[in-house]
């Protein structure tokens, strides 16, 4: 009795181990170098494998994640450009999902294609990343998204929950300014990687962050049992949207949330009553003017 006691002890502090062990993040890695014809294919299967390890293997937070709770994503990288032996450009795909409470249906948090990739890599060389500067352009910008998705996932469970991954993510933006790579500076484009976490975490558009939490929490997660009432409180979230859009037009994360949720709009729209449509084909028209085709479809649902 007394072994079966110690045996069950064990069994259990492993298993706990295991459980405190677990990554934040379940993230698919695809690489493609279709367009470099007389590239060694090989050296892209070893970076797919490498980006995969670095992405999955590695502890971004301080946190306890069971192995149900990672986060679903995936980063599809497309290189262009062979520019030398062992330099690339190209453009990084990121995409972010999370579960929505009593269903098996995931929302898309992230959908962001960035075109400023370059980097440097040598087969079989470790994705080294430094926190305290951009020795690894690579790694850096793997590093600045895992984190950006870190913190829009904490943003959509709880009030400015993502604070801290947004400020990591800043951090690399901070120590990126002497870097020879684009994408990390305020004049080089208004929508580029400096410019997403400034928005995020700028104080003058913080009904961003609001509705990350309102539009999820309080709104699709209630929509298995209380359909209505979740589309109200969506509804009520894109309030926040027009908020923002009214203060800058042209706010990058403006965009970046339209890229993730105008399908979905849609989806969970056309199934409103009249006045509901009316109101938020009102703010989708003023603040999503790109999508307005899309947009008719809730107009024309039955």
């Amino acid at each position: 009795m007394q072994k079966l006691f110690y045996f069950t002890c064990l069994l259990l502090l492993i298993l706990s181990s295991i459980h405190a062990e677990a990554q934040e993040l379940r993230c698919n890695v695809n690489i493609s170098g279709q367009k470099l014809e007389n590239a060694n294919r090989n050296v892209f299967r070893t970076l797919q494998k490498e980006v995969y390890e670095f992405m999955n293997n590695r502890k971004w937070t301080n946190h306890i994640f069971s192995n149900d709770e990672r986060i679903e994503c995936s980063i599809y990288i497309n290189l262009d450009e062979q520019i030398s032996g062992d330099e690339y450009k190209g453009s990084i795909h990121v995409q972010a999902q999370r579960p929505v409470y009593n269903s098996s249906y995931k929302t898309t948090l992230l959908n962001i294609k960035d075109n400023d990739l370059r980097f440097h890599y040598i087969e079989y060389q470790p994705l080294d990343f430094n926190e305290t500067s951009n020795k690894n352009n690579l790694t850096s910008v793997l590093a600045y998204y895992a984190y950006i998705i870190l913190g829009v996932d904490y943003d959509s469970f709880s009030s400015e929950g993502g604070t801290e991954f947004y400020q990591k993510s800043q951090s690399i933006v901070n120590k990126s300014q002497n870097a020879q790579e684009s994408g990390w500076k305020a004049f080089e484009s208004d929508r580029n990687r400096y410019w997403l976490v400034e928005n995020i975490l700028n104080k003058s558009y913080s009904p961003f962050r609001q509705l990350l939490y309102h539009y999820h929490r309080l709104g699709l997660d209630l929509m298995a049992e209380k359909p209505e009432v979740a589309r109200a409180e969506v509804a009520d979230a894109m309030k926040n949207i027009q908020k923002v859009y009214r203060t800058r037009p042209a706010l990058y994360i403006n965009q970046i949330f339209f890229d993730a949720k105008s399908d979905e709009l849609v989806g969970i729209f056309s199934k409103s009553f009249q006045d509901e449509k009316n109101r938020i084909i009102s703010i989708l028209e003023e603040c999503d003017p790109s999508n307005l085709t899309k947009y008719d479809k809730i107009k024309n649902a039955q």
